[in-house]
């Protein structure tokens, strides 16, 4: 049996003092087989699905190279999204704590350019950003990686899906030839093997087992009229009764479509795809992931990036036509311990990719009737959270405790009555249980947080 404890890796005993406080016991399957390899300076290509632990994967290994006295980039991550920018960002934050003084500057599009100048000004160990902005900042000289250690392209399927491949080239041509270049992506198409040839050398691939168990998520596909969609769409939450879940679609105009007609049978949805704003983004985002939203209706790109702990069900709206990407859009489910549902709706058009997808896994798809579903009309799904908006966030020094403070103590609420706080730049969101909202928009049409007049609105 290998050893999967973090202590049997050539890091620091801070990092693996720092790695016990976060959590992290034993090692993922592609952390086991990355770390190793990453840590002795080898380029590797790892294929893993969404929550299989890549960003310790390879931040581990990056923080064990950086020189704290040397303040030039020392490691440069890119990522498809600002979602996945900040996700990841937060979590080299907790993983630093063992260095002493390293610095991490976030460069994406939808923030404002200056600040960000000023951060690199003053040098930045590493940077974590999106590759648009990140080649702005090439561009007009105010970022410098000529001296990079270590370059992660994270997530290199969906940047290629969504354009960026010359975007990543030039970016990677300002790099020395020396670095180390670690790759993940949940899917290898071609595309990604010949990025992969022209900037790597000698990588070591790394496959980590993408197929679910079926005794972890159930899988059920559904061969239905085209005419039958949305009426077994509808079905579907009216029999399995989930309280939360993903609908994928392939396009903006579906998304749309699908989360209206779910609204309109007392199904509280949110569609999230390219058309949205960054604000309309972060608010959507926000509300799927505190409770306040049950169903979100996706395309691929747009979900990418969400860090989303328990979803009951994932419904396939259309199968995708890679089998891969099916296997990563129902990898969302079954998380942490619990069982998941993943329901997929396919026509005689689609056979060919249900196909794919057994072939993928290596064994049949289970194929049932939408008759076998049980309708119940009077079904309703409303989620039992709200959330508020507050002016003020963290260029005004708000924190998550003032929020708090102030709700529980002059407001009057109960600790147990408010989720999950988010604070963006200017602004903060929270997440109220129903019967609390009211009492706290009351509060802070008057009151204040830290001693300043907080103007707060419910989202809607």
């Amino acid at each position: 049996m290998p050893n999967t404890s973090f202590s049997s890796l050539a890091i620091s005993p801070a990092q693996v003092k720092n790695l016990a406080s976060l959590g992290y016991k034993d090692m993922t399957p592609v952390q086991a087989q990355s770390l190793p390899h990453v840590l002795k300076g080898k380029d590797i290509i790892a294929q893993a699905k969404t929550g299989s632990g890549k960003t310790v994967a390879f931040a581990v290994g990056l923080l064990e190279k950086i020189n704290p006295r040397f303040f030039g980039s020392q490691a440069l991550i890119i990522c498809p999204t600002r979602e996945l920018a900040d996700q990841v960002g937060k979590e080299i934050r907790k993983l630093a704590r063992s260095v002493p003084n390293i610095k991490l500057v976030l460069l994406c599009g939808g923030k404002p350019f200056g600040p960000q100048v000023g951060s690199l000004e003053h040098g930045a160990h590493i940077v974590v950003g999106t590759p648009g902005r990140i080649q702005d900042h090439l561009k007009k000289r105010t970022l410098k990686i000529d001296q990079l250690k270590t370059l992660v392209l994270d997530e290199a399927d969906r940047m290629l899906d969504m354009g960026f491949a010359d975007v990543m080239t030039e970016i990677i041509s300002h790099t020395p030839k020396s670095r180390q270049t670690l790759l993940f992506s949940a899917t290898f198409p071609d595309a990604i093997k010949h990025m992969c040839r022209s900037i790597q050398r000698d990588p070591i691939n790394i496959t980590v087992e993408s197929n679910h168990q079926q005794s972890v998520i159930e899988q059920l596909f559904y061969q239905i009229k085209k005419h039958e969609r949305n009426n077994t769409l509808l079905a579907l939450f009216e029999h399995y009764q989930p309280k939360t879940a993903i609908v994928f679609c392939h396009t903006k105009a579906q998304c749309a479509d699908t989360a209206d007609l779910l609204r309109e049978h007392q199904i509280e949805s949110l569609a999230i795809h390219g058309d949205l704003d960054q604000r309309e983004r972060d608010q959507v985002l926000v509300r799927f992931a505190n409770n306040s939203c049950s169903v979100l209706v996706a395309t691929d790109v747009a979900a990418r990036g969400l860090d989303i702990k328990s979803i009951a069900m994932v419904i396939n709206y259309e199968l995708p036509r890679d089998p891969e990407i099916y296997v990563h859009r129902i990898g969302r489910t079954g998380r942490a311990g619990e069982k998941g549902l993943a329901m997929s709706l396919f026509t005689d058009s689609e056979v060919i990719r249900l196909k794919a997808i057994e072939q993928y896994q290596s064994k049949p798809c289970l194929i049932d009737s939408p008759q076998s579903l049980d309708r119940d009309s009077s079904f309703k799904l409303y989620p039992p959270m709200v959330t508020i908006q507050i002016d003020g966030g963290r260029k005004d020094k708000v924190r998550p405790g003032d929020i708090l403070g102030a709700l529980t103590g002059d407001a009057g609420l109960d600790g147990s009555q408010i989720g999950k706080i988010d604070i963006f730049d200017r602004s903060s969101y929270v997440a109220l249980d129903h019967d609390a909202a009211r009492q706290a928009l009351n509060y802070l049409a008057n009151g204040k947080i830290k001693g300043r007049p907080a103007k707060a609105r419910k989202v809607k």
